[in-house]
C-alpha cells in the first residue's frame, strides 16, 4: 500500500446518551419501530452528523427535497443515521429535510435517519448596521423559529429526536448576534413546559448547542444564576470544541515542539493531531467538571467539532499551517476513536463542503469542513468507502462520487503542510507577573510596563508590570498577531468588514490603573499608510456587559497616521477616555477598525503606562 495508507479511516459515526418517555398523545403518530432520542444518542448504531446541505453561494438558493433525497441517501450509506440541522423557520431547509426523509422511508421502511432540530437565536438589531443589544432577543425571529421547530417536531414525531435551541448563540464572541443565558432558558423552559402539557412528544429532548465555554467549561465570567437554571432545564449539554480554531487563537498545544523537530514529517504531523485529540478532550472535561462543582448529572454531548480541508490565511499557508485533508482525516479518526471509548454523540462537522458561508473567498476555511466536497469528490477521511463501493449508483446533482485528488496520495502529500516549529513561532502569552502588586490592586510604581521594559529608560526602575498573563487576542480570526524575539507585537490583518484584537490580561480580575488618571499611554508604532483604525485600551469585562473600548484614531493625511519608520506616541489617557473604569483595565491595547483590510501590516512595540 502506498505511503498514507495506515491513515484510511473508516466512517463509523457513533453517540452518547440522553433519555425521555414516548408521548401518549401523541404515540398513535409515531412508528413503533422508532426509537427515543434516549435510545438514539449514545449508541452506536446511530451515527451522528453536522449537516447543512447549501449548494450555492446563497441560502436563497434552498436545495430541492430531490435534491435533498440524494444527500440523504449519500448520508445513508456513509452508516448515518442521525442528522443536525440549524434553522426551522428562516429557510425551507429543514422542512424539506424532513419531507425528503419522510418520502425516502414510504418508498423503503429500512431507511432510517433522525433529527436534532436547530432553531436559530438572534439578539436584537443582529445581522443589521444597528448595535445589537445583547440583553434583548430578535422576538420575532426567535418565537418563529421556536414555533416552527415544535409544528415540525409534532408533524415528524418518528424523524425528529431532539430540538436545539440556538447554535454558538450563547457565547460572546459571536459578537453579531450572541445572547444571555436568559433568552436561551426561556425558550427552553417553554418546550419543556409544551411536552409537559402533552402539546410535543414527550420522548423530545430539549438542548441548546453551545461553544464548551458558554456551558461553563472555561472562562468563569460565563458562570451565572441563569447558566445554571439553563443547564438544569436541558435534557442534555450539546458541546463544541474546535481545536482547528485554536489552532490560530490558542496555539498552545498546536506546531511542532522542541523534542519532535527530528521526527518524521508525518510523525510530526501526528504528535500535533494527537495533541489537538487531548485539547478537544481538555475543553469536554472542562464542561464536565463545572456540573460536578454544582453536583449537576446532566449528559454532555459534542454538538460539532470538524475540520477544515483548505484555507487561504489564518490556517492556511500563511498562518496555523492547521487545513490540508490528511489532518482533517487524522482529527477524523481521532474524534470517532474518543467517541467510541467515551460513549457519547459526537455530531462531526460536516457532511458536505458549502459556499455560502464564505462566498466571496472561495478557499476560506469556513468553506471547507465537508468530508465531500461540491465536486462531489469524496475526502481522504472516507477514501475507504470509495473502495468499498459504498457509492455506487449513488449521485449528488447528476454526477458520481470519486476520491479526491483522484485517489492519488502523492499528490496529496505534496499539499499537506507542516505545522510550525514551536521554536520559531512568534510569543502569543506574556508571562511576566508584576511582583508590586496583585491583581486589582492600584499599581503605585510611575510606570506600568506591558512590552519591552528592557528598551524603556528609568533612572530609579520605578516600574511596575501586568499581574496576571497577557494574551495577544485576536478576534474572530480578523487578524494574526504575535510577539517576536525581540518584543515587537507583530499584526497582519485578514479579509473581512472588519478587523480586530486584543493585550487581554487573564486574570479575573482587571488591571486597577487609576494612578494612571493623568498620564498617558506610550507606543512606538509603524506600518500601512493605508490603514484605518482605533487604538487604545480597554476596561470593564465583556463577559458581563461593562466593557467601554477607549482609544484614538489612526487615518491616512491626519495628525495620527501610521509611517514606514517607527513613530512615538504618548496618548494622555484623558483623551482616549470613553467612559473608562481605571479601576478594571482588561485590555491593555487594542486595536479594531470596520474598514476592510486584507494583508496589511503594523508593528508596535515599548507599550507602556506613565504618570508624567
Amino acid at each position: 500500500m502506498k505511503l498514507f495508507s495506515k491513515y484510511l479511516v473508516l466512517v463509523f459515526l457513533f453517540c452518547g446518551v440522553a433519555g425521555c418517555e414516548k408521548s401518549s398523545d401523541i404515540e398513535s403518530s409515531i412508528n413503533s419501530a422508532s426509537p427515543s432520542a434516549k435510545e438514539i444518542l449514545g449508541n452506536p448504531k446511530y451515527p451522528a452528523i453536522s449537516y447543512g446541505g447549501y449548494r450555492e453561494k446563497t441560502r436563497e438558493d434552498v436545495p430541492t427535497v430531490e435534491d435533498l433525497k440524494e444527500d440523504m441517501q449519500i448520508l445513508f450509506a456513509m452508516g448515518v443515521r442521525v442528522l443536525r440541522t440549524y434553522n426551522t423557520s428562516q429557510f425551507p431547509q429543514a422542512e424539506r429535510i424532513l419531507e425528503a426523509i419522510k418520502q425516502l422511508k414510504q418508498v423503503d421502511p429500512s431507511f432510517e435517519m433522525y433529527v436534532m432540530l436547530g432553531a436559530w437565536i438572534d439578539c436584537k438589531n443582529a445581522w443589521t448596521d444597528v448595535p445589537p443589544i445583547h440583553e434583548e432577543e430578535s422576538e420575532e425571529n426567535n418565537r418563529a423559529e421556536i414555533a416552527k421547530a415544535a409544528e415540525l417536531a409534532n408533524q415528524y414525531p418518528d424523524i425528529v429526536k431532539v430540538i436545539a435551541v440556538g447554535n454558538e448563540a450563547m457565547v460572546q464572541w459571536a459578537v453579531k448576534y450572541f445572547v444571555y443565558p436568559k433568552t436561551i432558558l426561556r425558550w427552553v423552559n417553554y418546550l419543556q413546559d409544551l411536552k409537559q402539557a402533552g402539546e410535543l412528544p414527550k420522548d423530545l429532548w430539549v438542548t441548546s448547542s453551545d461553544n464548551y465555554e458558554s456551558w461553563g467549561g472555561g472562562d468563569k465570567g460565563y458562570h451565572t444564576d441563569d447558566l445554571v437554571k439553563l443547564i438544569k432545564a436541558v435534557d442534555f449539554l450539546s458541546v463544541h470544541t474546535y481545536p482547528f480554531h485554536d489552532s490560530h487563537y490558542n496555539p498552545e498545544y498546536w506546531g511542532v515542539f522542541d523534542d519532535e523537530e527530528n521526527l518524521s514529517k508525518l510523525q510530526m504531523i501526528d504528535a500535533a493531531m494527537l495533541r489537538a485529540k487531548y485539547y478537544a478532550m481538555s475543553q469536554y472535561q472542562g464542561v464536565a467538571n463545572y456540573l460536578d462543582s454544582l453536583g449537576i448529572e446532566k449528559p454532555i454531548h459534542i454538538g460539532e467539532t470538524g475540520w477544515s480541508s483548505v484555507a487561504a490565511t489564518a490556517y492556511g499557508a500563511s498562518g496555523s499551517k492547521a487545513a490540508d485533508e490528511l489532518k482533517q482525516a487524522l482529527f477524523y479518526q481521532h474524534m470517532r476513536k474518543w467517541e467510541k471509548d467515551s460513549g457519547m454523540s459526537v455530531f462531526y462537522f460536516e457532511a458536505f463542503d458549502e459556499q455560502w458561508k464564505d462566498p466571496y473567498d472561495t478557499n476560506g476555511s469556513e468553506n471547507h469542513f465537508g468530508l465531500i466536497g461540491l465536486d462531489n469528490r469524496v475526502k481522504y477521511a472516507l477514501w475507504d468507502l470509495i473502495d468499498q463501493k459504498v457509492f455506487d449508483g449513488l449521485n449528488r446533482e447528476g454526477k458520481p462520487l470519486g476520491k479526491s485528488y483522484n485517489g492519488d496520495q502523492d499528490a496529496l502529500l505534496e499539499k499537506v503542510l507542516l505545522p510550525p516549529f514551536k521554536s520559531r513561532m512568534g510569543i502569543r502569552k506574556l508571562t511576566t507577573v508584576n511582583e508590586k502588586a496583585s491583581a486589582g490592586e492600584a499599581i503605585n510604581a510611575k510606570t506600568y510596563v506591558v512590552v519591552n521594559p528592557m528598551m524603556i529608560p528609568n533612572a530609579t526602575n520605578d516600574m511596575s508590570y501586568p499581574s496576571d498573563p497577557i494574551k495577544l487576542n485576536p478576534w474572530e480570526g480578523t487578524m494574526n498577531i504575535q510577539m517576536t524575539d525581540n518584543s515587537v507585537i507583530e499584526v497582519t490583518t485578514r479579509i473581512g468588514d472588519w478587523w480586530g484584537g486584543a493585550l487581554e490580561l487573564q486574570g479575573d480580575l482587571g488591571e486597577d490603573l487609576s494612578n494612571f488618571k493623568s498620564g498617558y499611554l506610550n507606543f512606538d508604532i509603524r506600518g500601512d499608510a493605508s490603514l484605518r483604525f482605533n487604538i487604545g485600551f480597554q476596561t470593564g469585562s465583556f463577559l458581563a456587559d461593562t466593557q467601554v473600548n477607549n482609544f484614538v484614531s489612526f487615518k491616512p493625511n491626519s495628525e495620527k497616521q501610521l509611517e514606514a519608520h517607527w513613530v512615538n506616541y504618548k496618548l494622555p489617557l484623558a483623551d482616549l477616555d470613553r467612559g473608562a473604569d481605571l479601576t478594571d483595565v482588561r485590555g491593555a491595547l487594542y486595536l479594531w477598525s470596520d474598514v476592510p483590510a486584507d494583508n496589511k501590516r503594523l508593528e508596535i512595540k515599548n507599550i507602556y503606562y506613565s504618570q508624567e
